[in-house]
């Protein structure tokens, strides 16, 4: 049976990108976190590593790959490596982009996404950039005079000159995507959010497709605990198939051409990969209606209130 890492979608600059990545977050436990990656890469064949400077594992990712590669188990051209601006860098991206360079050990990535359409004050400490402000009450410190669209803007800047091959976004609404290719001109690559059989988000799905926008799957077991694999109907077809139920879950986004980043720091589970199987129309459909039916957002970051994520179906 054929694996799951050999598919790929076209972004609309005409790169390919593979369906599915190799998630990434902060980890207590760095070498755990080395040595799944290495069975990602290794053992997986995968070709797509989703990162971030919020993560704190760029640093890691670049020492693997840089390993890898000079041990001749992979080629480090051949991994499509995105990552993301936080919005603590909202009007200096290039500050952050080039902190995410050094520590991945390249000179350009695949993919630069926009983490957030919001904006953090500008705060430094001895270890560099706040990556969460807060003042003494705990609230978060937003730049009231922030604009998400400021940050868009300059992510293209960097693709310009040569930082980035392609540039897109992450955790934005409908809304929000109209008015930067409003204000732009330039169609985002791909928008990078929460969608599984309990969130199918079908509006911003049917209008990514209709725009050429690549959406992006997080999150897809639905986070702690794994509630989605947990599903009946994924349990169902799981059996159907003969596979597992996360089998399921992976090829129900391939199906729908959504890129999908699932996470772990178990390197044996990871060594295992994903089957790639072909659901029917009917059963894809049906995950969906689950979500439609069923919906439920497991990932509710603080700072992601108020930005019109409550419209789940």
């Amino acid at each position: 049976m054929a694996s799951a890492s050999s598919v790929t979608v076209k972004l609309n600059t005409g790169a390919e990108i593979p369906l599915l990545g190799f998630g990434t977050v902060s980890e207590d436990n760095v070498e755990n976190f080395k040595e799944a990656l290495t069975a990602a890469l290794v053992d997986a064949k995968y070709k797509h590593i989703d990162t971030a400077w919020w993560y704190n594992t760029e640093p890691y990712i670049g020492e693997i790959l840089e390993s890898l590669d000079k041990s001749g188990k992979i080629k480090k051209e051949d991994i499509f490596i995105t990552t993301k601006v936080w919005p603590c860098f909202w009007n200096d991206p290039e500050n952050s982009i080039e902190i995410s360079l050094k520590n991945l050990k390249l000179d350009k990535v695949d993919l630069l996404l926009q983490h957030w359409p919001v904006c953090f004050q500008k705060v430094e400490d001895s270890n560099g950039r706040v990556g969460l402000p807060k003042d003494a009450a705990g609230n978060i410190l937003y730049d009231k005079n922030g604009d998400y669209l400021v940050t868009y803007k300059k992510l293209l800047k960097l693709k310009d000159e040569g930082k980035a091959k392609a540039v897109g976004v992450s955790n934005f609404t409908i809304e929000m995507l109209e008015r930067v290719i409003k204000e732009t001109n330039v169609v985002p690559a791909c928008n990078q959010v929460e969608m599984h059989p309990h969130l199918p988000q079908l509006d911003l799905y049917n209008y990514c497709t209709e725009k050429g926008i690549v959406l992006e799957a997080y999150s897809p077991f639905g986070s702690s605990g794994a509630p989605n694999l947990k599903i009946p109907l994924v349990k169902e077809l799981a059996s159907k198939y003969d596979v597992t139920p996360a089998d399921i879950i992976v090829n129900y986004s391939i199906a729908k051409k959504i890129v999908i980043l699932p996470r772990s720091s178990n390197a044996e589970r990871v060594k295992k990969g994903y089957k790639l199987i072909n659901l029917e129309k009917s059963e894809v459909d049906a995950l969906d209606q689950f979500g439609v039916t069923h919906p439920q957002r497991f990932v509710n970051d603080p700072w992601g209130k108020g930005l019109g994520f409550e419209h789940w179906g």
